[in-house]
């Protein structure tokens, strides 16, 4: 999901404006619940990942007098309050990794093409890939989840989890060496 610079700028507006029409915090909702629900969905389960979600932008609305307006772009904001609430679930999550390495691939996939390329890749990687993201530190792995499947940028991630770039770097360079590792130093996507 792409978000066009204007839809961007707009969310510190919405926040400022939210101060004296709460109603408009709605629309904060209304664009980045979903986006909020895929990210956590794949780290913990869709079980709770709605009322993650709906815990985020309950301490969000909040919080919101605090949201620094300098920042015209919320989803570093929202995913950081995420991020926290799920290290609070942290022993739920790494037991779903380790469930992933005992569970049969789920064979729910797009189209024929798409079943096949998922299916080969992860049977040869699930239970790796599962036991290495349960292995990791929760900071790395916050840094490395929240670039792959939250497709947030470096810079987003250091504001979502209030630490410099460089951390960053380091945590997603360690967390992606360590997981490269454990699948014997191949990537399962490019083709030999």
């Amino acid at each position: 999901m792409i978000l066009q610079p204007a839809t961007r700028g707009a969310d510190a507006e919405l926040v400022n404006a939210s101060w004296t029409d709460p109603e408009a915090f709605a629309e904060l909702f209304d664009r980045y619940a979903g986006m909020l629900y895929r990210y956590v969905s794949k780290r913990l389960g869709p079980e709770p990942a709605e009322d993650l979600v709906g815990e985020t932008f309950l301490v969000a609305f909040s919080r919101r007098r605090s949201y620094d307006l300098a920042y015209p772009d919320a989803r570093p904001w929202l995913f950081g309050i995420l991020t926290k609430l799920i290290s609070r679930h942290h022993r739920k999550e790494a037991a779903r990794y380790r469930a992933l390495l005992r569970a049969p691939v789920d064979s729910a996939v797009e189209s024929p093409a798409d079943r096949v390329a998922a299916g080969v890749t992860a049977q040869a990687v699930r239970g790796e890939l599962a036991g290495a993201l349960a292995s990791l530190p929760a900071k790395d792995r916050d840094v490395l989840l929240l670039i792959a499947w939250g497709d947030l940028t470096y810079e987003e991630v250091a504001q979502a989890l209030g630490i410099p770039i460089g951390t960053v770097r380091s945590r997603l360079n360690r967390g992606r060496r360590k997981v490269r590792a454990a699948l014997g130093d191949t990537n399962p996507m490019e083709e030999e």
